[in-house]
């Protein structure tokens, strides 16, 4: 009878479908690690607290590694979170696979995989700018293994938020306009294309800037950050997914996302505009927004201690 009552807890676990996992404290442990996930060595390093649920960081780019985020977030959020910085298959120190490995799915089940190495049945995800796609993409497919979701400049609409920035450059530019509306590749959603030599030298990349940064300041000190280490994204991953549509890109399940998820966006960021993702937001079962006026792309470096108390308040909320 005793020994019965000892195993209630466990029977109950078994019968409720419940996950029994062991927490792989050596892969969990504070610093860097490298592990071979999906036949690519993958870095990632932990910090913060010792005890909690992994809040996993999910990079934008495409490649452009964690470091930034690590660097001008990280000294702010780790006080109250357990956080990982994952650099992406092909970004920051993680391996460029010889084979061209890449893709959307792949990079989900990379998280999975990680996930199932760390050996806890459910994380946390903040992903930025292309990593939201990750984010959200993988907590459709996960679902049960999602704790909560912050989505920082999200892109779930790339066509939408395209089409605005087209308009933008309307106004701005009309002969680059005309240029880009022309090299829109037919049964495009898109209204123009401003990726497609559109811009003549160095403008395209003063075009993207503007639309990120609303302070020139935050542009110097992002840049900086993305470049400790000797590091820079080679383009690698950005090419392949763009070779695989990831400009028309459209998340199409918001019912899968079950878990309580938080939007951030920047009021004056141009590049992942406000407007799609407020549409977003009103799809899912238990969305929020919160805009944060005169704040860009990056609005983790603009504002880092706003940002770490809302995105730390959401993440404990019980």
């Amino acid at each position: 009878m005793i020994l019965f009552r000892l195993c209630l807890p466990l029977l109950a676990t078994l019968l409720a479908g419940a996950p029994a996992m062991a927490e792989n404290r050596q892969a969990l442990a504070p610093g860097a690690h490298e592990v071979v996930v999906n036949g690519v060595r993958l870095w990632y390093r932990v910090a913060g607290r010792s005890s909690g649920i992994p809040v996993l960081y999910l990079h934008g780019g495409p490649g452009e590694g964690s470091q930034s985020f690590a660097l001008l977030a990280g000294p702010a959020l780790e006080p109250s979170l357990r956080m990982i910085y994952l650099d992406q298959r092909g970004s920051g120190r993680s391996e460029r696979p010889w084979n061209d490995a890449y893709s959307l799915d792949l990079l989900v089940e990379d998280v999975e995989q990680l996930r199932r190495l760390w050996g806890v049945p459910r994380i946390a995800l903040i992903g930025h700018s292309v990593g939201t796609i990750i984010a959200i993409e993988y907590g459709a497919k996960y679902p049960q293994h999602v704790d909560r979701m912050v989505l920082a400049a999200a892109g779930p609409d790339i066509p939408a938020t395209f089409n605005i920035q087209c308009e933008r450059l309307q106004r701005s530019n009309p002969a680059v306009y005309a240029r880009a509306r022309a090299a829109v590749r037919q049964g495009s959603s898109r209204t123009c294309n401003v990726y497609d030599g559109a811009f003549e030298g160095s403008g395209l990349q003063q075009f993207v800037n503007s639309n990120m940064f609303p302070d020139p300041a935050i542009e110097q000190r992002v840049a900086e950050a993305d470049r400790q280490g000797g590091l820079r994204n080679r383009g690698e991953l950005g090419r392949a997914l763009i070779e695989q549509g990831l400009l028309e890109y459209r998340f199409r399940q918001p019912g899968r996302l079950t878990m309580p998820v938080l939007i951030i966006a920047g009021a004056e960021d141009h590049q992942a505009n406000v407007e799609p993702q407020r549409s977003f937001a009103a799809t899912l079962p238990r969305g929020r927004i919160v805009e944060y006026a005169g704040r860009g792309h990056f609005m983790f470096a603009e504002d880092p201690q706003r940002f770490a108390r809302d995105v730390a308040a959401f993440l404990h909320e019980r």
